[in-house]
């Protein structure tokens, strides 16, 4: 059952805060429609806190997480992409799906999610028609975009604000800063989005020559999306720390609605029978330029022995 706890060999493991968070959602959550309509089980309001001094990260060990792909969409956000195409093209598909549900919708073809992103890799003109999100997380990251006076009231489109070299420069030389923010809620272009962002504001503290690191989620997937999202907001933390020549300190996560969609009983039942275990570590390789810099190739993990993939549907 979802609410057995099992024994705890290593009671101050991190990842316990996250299966205690799945275990309260299922057991105690308020059962709620949604704009999916697969309905969930939902609590608001939580926190979780993480060490990542010493190369720790909250990499989830009860089910593989595909650091990797975590990684890679992280590195597309900082280039200010916005279609998929760079992504399908390293074969990662978790943005796929929105741009697919939008083109069944309109054309009416039934065509499969392998077929079209095939198609969204080889055919450029196809990408730029059916694989734009809009402007989501990275437009806004890198380019949030401003306007100027043109004169006679109007306005025309200005230089775009590149937030994260802004928040670099921020920590190198102002340090002491209460406005280390990264902000991906930009009220004026949600409508024009896939998806609004979730993961959508980060605040960045300094102390002792240690970067500390928050991030608020509005909302919350927590079988699927907040593995990943634990992960690229850690490894964002560190990215950013050698960038401004600190050490990483603590990473709080911070969830608004935050939820279990209903059809993923089966993921909760496997993951909560399962018990932490492992320590694993991330090293980034030293010397990298700028943060628009880093390839995949920068990164290794060590000590991490997962346990088996659980897969469960996505709501779109």
């Amino acid at each position: 059952m979802p609410g057995t706890i099992p024994a705890r060999p290593d009671a101050d493991h991190y990842e316990w805060q996250y299966l205690d968070l799945m275990r309260r959602i299922w057991t105690e959550g308020d059962e709620r429609r949604d704009r999916t309509g697969v309905g969930t089980r939902s609590v608001f309001g939580v926190t979780m806190r993480f060490d990542l001094s010493d190369g720790a990260m909250p990499l989830v060990t009860t089910k593989r997480v595909f650091w990797k792909t975590a990684t890679r969409e992280l590195l597309w956000f900082l280039t200010g992409e916005t279609n998929i195409r760079p992504l399908v093209q390293q074969r990662v598909g978790i943005w796929t799906d929105w741009p697919l549900a939008r083109y069944r919708r309109e054309t009416g073809e039934r065509i499969d999610a392998e077929t079209f992103s095939a198609r969204i890799a080889e055919d450029a003109d196809f990408a730029a028609r059916w694989g734009d999100l809009g402007p989501v997380y990275g437009k806004q990251w890198v380019d949030w975009p401003t306007y100027v006076p043109a004169g006679d009231g109007l306005y025309r489109k200005g230089e775009g604000v590149n937030q994260v070299a802004q928040l670099i420069e921020s920590l190198r030389d102002n340090p002491g800063s209460r406005r280390h923010i990264l902000e991906g809620w930009n009220v004026a272009e949600l409508d024009a989005m896939a998806l609004p962002p979730c993961h959508k504001t980060y605040q960045y503290h300094v102390a002792d020559g240690r970067l500390n690191g928050l991030l608020y989620q509005r909302s919350c997937d927590v079988a699927l999306g907040l593995p990943f999202n634990l992960w690229s907001a850690a490894l964002l933390q560190r990215m950013l720390a050698a960038q401004a020549g600190l050490l990483p300190g603590h990473f709080t996560w911070m969830g608004g609605d935050t939820h279990l969609y209903l059809n993923h009983e089966p993921l909760v039942t496997q993951q909560l029978a399962r018990t932490p275990s492992g320590h694993p570590i991330l090293s980034i390789r030293d010397g990298v330029g700028s943060i628009f810099d880093y390839g995949i190739e920068d990164f290794t993990v060590s000590g991490y022995t997962p346990q088996a993939h659980i897969s469960a549907p996505v709501a779109v």
